[in-house]
């Protein structure tokens, strides 16, 4: 190819292809390649409110308007009824013994419910990325943006004037010139390998293998087990987490009969199951877990199963002269608390800004963006890396979430009123009363075995300056419907007033009769 480009994208599902329309939309030339060709198998489907809030900033701020409707259900069944997709209300968690029936506890100690949306028609969303990626891959190319696929990059040239791309397509060789390139094709993803960088581990972070597909005929957990009174959501309109000793299980339901099923464990319980073997080891699993067992009697996998022997992945480096890896190829935690679609258009957002400046960001900026997206991961790993050893002990595990839920609905609510500075990097790792709390307490439960009531008690004082959704409230018993009353009420942490909040809510889509007084 003659033709230098200001920006090659290497990866075109929905982040690759979302930051080649963004730096389009800002008048710089985009090619776009893509290894395989669309629609194409993708894990990952889980969105949250913070996700969807950058989702739908990102798509009106660089004028995308296609893109907006995606950011909440009611919206995309009315705007894109034909793209893949299930409702989430929120977080559903139930904790298995190993060999036995699960037994709803009256205080519902056992299981954990946390709404994320009022109603269905603001809520978040799986997305069934076939359909997702393929659409964002269409409008990137309807926005200008050039498109490659089936490319197999083998090699990355970098000089004072650019890169060229080298490879093969279709068995021909090709090659490709900018001047920047953005590696979105994921973990060990392209430029990983062809600059050669190396992984390191993520501190005190358990090793952990995965094993997933997708299943049609998956009976919904709340049919086989009908709850105790009325729960905030349906229980199944969810992220549904199985939790067991050594590991946890995601059910996520689309509307096209297509359930997202998986598992991440332990090595050691990796290794007595033989989750290599694939679907024989899916079989042992379920045989260990009797109600769960029953909800898949009559599944049948689409595909094959895929297996990861090593889940987690960190880059010894994000970005360098004339080029940057997404945070979705930088690094990758665990599908826990569904974190990677945030991280990742985190790291669209400020490589956005960057390029709105200069079609080459300075390396000054560049080590800026590394440092963000190395500090945005390494947060999350720490809390699901301790998660991830409590899954046999649930009050721990669910006072340990609250760390979780508080930071993110802070989050959210600061940048739903034009804020984000009151809630840095993922996790509010920037604040720093909250981050020093929430790195004592971790590092507590690691060292000294913090736990129980002494653990709760540590979280509450944590969440408190940053609670917007009334965390840790035992008389709730585990069951969290969206609660705007502790919203009101922490107003002025927020630098706000109730008329303030009042008009935020009814901008996000809240009916007034749902807010507090009806409105």
């Amino acid at each position: 190819m003659s033709e230098t480009y200001d920006l090659a994208v290497v990866g075109s599902a929905f982040a690759g292809s979302l930051t080649a329309m963004i730096a389009r939309r800002l008048g710089r030339s985009v090619v776009l390649l893509e290894r395989g060709r669309h629609p194409r198998f993708a894990i990952g489907e889980s969105s949250t409110p913070l996700a969807n809030l950058l989702l739908e900033r990102l798509a009106n701020r660089y004028g995308i308007p296609a893109l907006a409707p995606l950011a909440k259900w009611g919206s995309w069944q009315r705007e894109h009824p034909e793209i893949g997709c299930g409702l989430k209300r929120g977080f559903t968690f139930y904790h298995h013994e190993f060999d036995r029936v699960f037994v709803p506890r009256a205080d519902r100690s056992n299981e954990l419910m946390v709404a994320a949306s009022p109603n269905d028609t603001i809520s978040d969303t799986h997305w069934f990325r076939p359909d997702f990626d393929y659409f964002f891959q269409r409008e990137a190319v309807a926005q200008g943006v050039v498109y490659h696929d089936e490319v197999s990059l083998t090699a990355a040239e970098f000089g004072n004037d650019g890169v060229r791309l080298a490879g093969r397509q279709r068995g021909e060789p090709v090659e490709f010139r900018a001047r920047f390139v953005v590696d979105a094709s994921g973990p060990r993803g392209f430029l990983h390998r062809a600059l050669g960088l190396g992984e390191r581990s993520f501190a005190g972070y358990p090793a952990t293998q995965a094993l997933y597909s997708h299943f049609t005929g998956v009976r919904r957990w709340a049919t086989l087990n009908p709850p105790e009174g009325t729960p905030p959501f349906p229980p199944d309109d969810a992220a549904l987490h199985h939790a067991f000793p050594g590991g946890w299980m995601w059910v996520l339901r689309f509307n096209n009969g297509i359930t997202s099923v998986g598992v991440s464990v332990s090595d050691a319980l990796a290794r007595e199951l033989a989750l290599y073997e694939g679907q024989p080891a899916w079989h042992r699993l379920l045989a260990r877990l009797p109600s769960v067992v029953r909800q898949f009697a009559h599944a049948t996998p689409t595909r094959e199963f895929t297996h990861m022997p090593a889940l987690t992945f960190r880059s010894t480096q994000a970005a360098g002269d004339r080029w940057a890896l997404l945070p979705s190829a930088a690094g990758f935690v665990d599908p826990l608390l569904s974190t990677g679609f945030t991280l990742t258009l985190l790291g669209v957002e400020r490589l956005a800004a960057l390029f709105a400046e200069t079609p080459v960001p300075s390396r000054q900026d560049l080590d800026a963006y590394a440092a963000s997206v190395d500090a945005d991961v390494s947060a999350a790993a720490a809390l699901i890396g301790t998660l991830h050893r409590h899954f046999d002990r649930p009050a721990d595990f669910q006072s340990l979430l609250m760390l979780y839920f508080a930071a993110a609905s802070f989050s959210e609510t600061a940048r739903r009123l034009d804020r984000p500075e009151m809630a840095p990097g993922f996790l509010l790792r920037g604040q720093p009363e909250f981050a020093a709390g929430f790195h004592r307490i971790l590092e507590a439960v690691r060292t000294s075995g913090l736990h129980g009531e002494a653990l709760l008690q540590a979280v509450r004082e944590t969440v408190a300056p940053v609670d917007v959704g009334g965390w840790c409230n035992p008389a709730r018993q585990n069951w969290y419907p969206v609660d705007m009353a502790p919203l009101f009420a922490a107003a002025d942490r927020l630098g706000s007033n109730r008329e303030e909040i009042r008009a935020m809510l009814l901008r996000a889509g809240v009916e007034a009769a749902q807010l507090p007084g009806g409105g």
